[in-house]
């Protein structure tokens, strides 16, 4: 993968554990230049602690142009932004969405107790923002660029404890499909990764260590995904090898999601 001379903004590294952070790592090695956000830290944190978990990681790289606060539930911090982005990179070639929230009271429910107010915050965050960066990143971007959002295996199979989480996935999965078609003539593509478990902040939350030894014993490859993999895909999702490709749901999980029965797993069930 080559991003020499490609411009673009990551949205939502939250610490190095972060796969935005991985993804980002690999188009800055390849050559390409990234601004960044995080979450605004309230006004009487002296330690600016969720810009500092930030501006740790990207302080080491020269090709990380910018680091700027935004709450995606605001629509001027979002325009804030891509006129900033705007002032510094003129045009942009890619837009990493990694977005996603939830109350961890709604989440330790069982779905159908999500609260109202809770299930609108989750959905306000985890979907309707990737539409309103796609509609503020359109008139800044260049033909041949690509919006790339992330998912998981809960928005298309229910996976207990994931909760109204999975549900928001779903609809993540339709924002993307039809960002796609509003996109595609002005060749702008739109995606989205859906990775297996990996060890993040949003998948400590989601009980992510039972999910990776039930990984490890049902995915055909036999084993979890890492970091690394997950960057990879998600870079070349934002690259010109990707062209042509939109409106796709790409699975980097060992192939857990092809898996219709518990497969070698049944062999530790029957012992």
């Amino acid at each position: 993968m080559q991003f020499q001379g490609k411009k673009g903004l990551i949205l939502g590294v939250a610490n190095e554990n972060s796969i935005a952070w991985a993804i980002a790592q690999e188009i800055m090695n390849a050559g390409g230049v990234c601004g960044f956000t995080h979450l605004p830290d309230r006004p009487d944190d002296d330690r600016q602690r969720n810009r500092r978990r930030v501006s740790q990681l990207t302080d080491k790289y020269e090709n990380a142009a910018f680091l700027l606060p935004m709450d995606a539930q605001k629509d001027d911090d979002i325009r804030s932004v891509f006129e900033q982005t705007t002032e510094k990179f003129g045009k942009i070639d890619f837009v990493l969405h990694s977005i996603a929230f939830a109350d961890r009271q709604d989440l330790a429910r069982d779905t159908i107790e999500t609260s109202r107010a809770g299930f609108a915050l989750a959905m306000d965050v985890s979907v309707y923002t990737l539409l309103a960066c796609a509609n503020a990143a359109k008139p800044i971007m260049n033909p041949g660029g690509a919006i790339a959002a992330m998912t998981y295996f809960g928005g298309e199979k229910c996976v207990p404890g994931y909760n109204v989480m999975g549900i928001c996935k779903a609809a993540l999965e339709a924002a993307v499909r039809y960002a796609a078609y509003d996109l595609g003539p002005s060749d702008i593509r739109v995606n989205a990764l859906s990775a297996g478990p990996v060890r993040t902040l949003a998948g400590r939350a989601a009980g992510v260590e039972d999910m990776l030894k039930l990984y490890d014993r049902m995915a055909p490859l036999g084993r979890n995904i890492t970091h690394e993999e997950v960057g990879r895909t998600g870079a070349f999702l934002l690259s010109d090898l990707s062209q042509g490709i939109t409106g796709e749901i790409l699975h980097v999980d060992g192939g857990y999601n092809a898996m219709g029965s518990p497969g070698r797993l049944l062999d530790d069930l029957k012992s």
